[in-house]
């Protein structure tokens, strides 16, 4: 029988429970707990619970990419695109009954002034969103579908903002009604 994967386990014990319960609420013992296997094993993978962190938040952001690729489907207008994109990331949000929310906003906020290594992947992630976004967005002004006159990666990066907005309002809500919202205004509104 083959081994398990004791770095893998406790990425992804670590990635459920950084994301539900935070960060700085999960210790050691209980990401040990949930991956089944001894805290010893913990230090035999990562040097650190901050290690670990950064790990966990990149193969998220990996996951989280895949969410993008609908704005890479050309056989559909530039908005429907973006309307595609936004009703997934509500259905994620609505999916974990509002209690997840964004890792990267999560982190940014409990953990961009704690560790100044996360504060650069954090950054570093939302310009990789930021960029994708405004590849669609350009699309969009050169088509016409939007008159926003700004730069597309200016608007991408407004955009994420007020969307870590509405994620934490939902969150503090318990309703999908501040992602409707925000999707409405940004559509409707921003990029009209």
């Amino acid at each position: 029988m083959a081994k398990p994967n004791v770095k893998e386990q406790i990425v992804t014990s670590s990635l459920n429970l950084l994301h539900s319960k935070g960060f700085n609420a999960t210790s050691v013992q209980d990401i040990t707990d949930a991956a089944g296997v001894p805290k010893g094993s913990f230090y035999n993978h990562f040097t650190s619970k901050e290690a670990l962190g950064l790990e966990v938040l990149e193969r998220y952001a990996e996951a989280a990419s895949k969410y993008c690729d609908v704005l890479d489907d050309a056989s559909l207008p530039p908005k429907a695109r973006m309307r595609q994109y936004f009703d997934l990331l509500i259905g994620a949000n609505t999916a974990s009954d509002y209690n997840c929310g964004c890792m990267l906003g999560n982190f940014s906020s409990e953990l961009s002034n704690q560790i100044p290594a996360m504060r650069n992947a954090l950054s570093h992630n939302f310009d990789a969103w930021a960029a994708r976004l405004a590849v669609v967005i350009a699309e969009a002004q050169r088509d016409g579908s939007t008159r926003a006159p700004q730069p597309a990666l200016e608007l991408a990066h407004f955009i994420i903002d007020a969307w870590q907005g509405a994620v934490l309002h939902a969150k503090a809500a318990h309703s999908r009604a501040p992602l409707d919202r925000y999707a409405d205004m940004v559509l409707n509104q921003i990029l009209l």
